[in-house]
């Protein structure tokens, strides 16, 4: 193992180049490290910083400012660095919890996102709720349980940023033929809607004739894998999926003027919704870095959002959760952190059997530590 203690930029270019997926790993300041690392060179960005007043980490370092508006300035100057080294088509996760201070929860996770996309020039794509199943009890008397974190896609530009819906895709369930009939992957054989048209007293005799027609297509469509699977909106049998406005929806607009719509599934599956159920415990048998942040929360924004033999980049990587994830997926990364002790611990959890393989530990740009009084 070598230890690289200059030339970050010469190394960070070195390693880019090169078609190993073995982690890049950087120990230090972030918000010194950044700096080294040229402009428009990674293609997303991944991370889960300390929280404010959260808990004391070993060398300092951000989340334990005294003051909340101060770590947020903190946050958002290593965030705008992060900008700085995104490509045009990149993209930033950001996995972020929110604090109390005298019983007020802070809202800080917004706070950091207004400042972001006000200030900074990033575009709010998704605000994801990690729903932490068996998440952590809380004995507070006036409160309710948090059991929730956000996290945030950011992305620069609002058109041509990479994005492949396809790999997060579930797959779908299949169409199946019943007594002859073509049954689609949830029950839908075409039956329940062909007498709903019939007796539908809202449609003319000549929108019930294009109503059957329009849904032998999509059955055979399904029968073809075209489709997955549909729903049929007939007028005066279901209601919009939308506003009923027509000057809003060009569902309503389609309702009124044919008499009908569908909503076809995709046939390469569904993709994930903006809630995502994931237990936070840690299950790597790690003996001091506690902060919940599980591989699974890492695996749709890697997929998604970095092309393959793409580069992700970690600036607080604690112990190497979205490396890991990254090398798991063929995609190179760069992970920084303060804490040594916890780059170690990255890579005994790394595959370091990769030949001619190198983890560049960089030392010169430590802060000093902060203190820090607790209430």
């Amino acid at each position: 193992m070598n230890i690289i203690t200059s030339n970050i930029r010469k190394e960070v270019l070195s390693y880019l180049h090169l078609s190993t997926t073995q982690p890049l790993l950087l120990s230090g300041d972030a918000s010194f490290i950044l700096k080294e690392l040229p402009d428009q060179s990674i293609d997303m960005a991944m991370t889960s910083p300390p929280y404010w007043q959260k808990r004391q980490y070993s060398n300092g370092g951000i989340g334990l400012e005294p003051d909340y508006t101060d770590y947020i300035q903190n946050l958002c100057h290593i965030i705008q660095e992060l900008y700085r080294i995104l490509k045009p088509t990149g993209s930033f996760w950001l996995n972020i919890g929110d604090s109390y201070h005298h019983k007020r929860l802070l809202g800080i996770p917004w706070r950091i996102v207004f400042e972001m996309t006000d200030k900074q020039g990033w575009i709010l794509r998704n605000s994801v709720i990690w729903h932490k199943i068996k998440g952590s009890p809380d004995n507070s008397p006036d409160k309710l349980r948090n059991i929730h974190e956000a996290v945030f896609h950011f992305v620069k530009q609002p058109n041509g940023y990479y994005y492949n819906i396809d790999a997060i895709r579930t797959k779908p369930r299949e169409a199946k033929v019943v007594n002859g009939a073509i049954v689609s992957a949830t029950g839908v054989s075409g039956v329940r809607y062909k007498r709903q048209i019939e007796l539908a007293t809202d449609l003319t005799e000549q929108e019930k004739s294009n109503a059957i027609n329009a849904l032998n297509t999509m059955l055979m469509k399904v029968k073809k894998g075209e489709v997955s699977d549909f729903r049929m909106i007939i007028r005066g049998r279901q209601r919009t999926t939308h506003s009923d406005a027509e000057n809003l929806s060009g569902r309503a607009k389609e309702l009124k003027e044919k008499g009908f719509y569908f909503l076809c599934y995709h046939p390469n599956g569904t993709k994930p919704s903006d809630v995502w159920e994931i237990i936070p415990e840690d299950t790597q048998n790690r003996k001091e870095h506690y902060a919940a942040y599980p591989a699974d929360l890492c695996k749709i924004p890697i997929l998604a959002t970095c092309p393959p033999n793409g580069t992700v980049i970690d600036p607080f990587c604690g112990t190497g959760t979205t490396l890991v994830v990254a090398q798991s997926f063929h995609r190179k990364s760069i992970g920084i952190d303060i804490s040594q002790d916890y780059l170690q611990q990255s890579i005994e959890r790394l595959d370091t059997n990769y030949e001619g393989q190198q983890y560049v530990l960089f030392d010169k740009y430590v802060r000093e530590r902060v203190e820090c009084d607790y209430e």
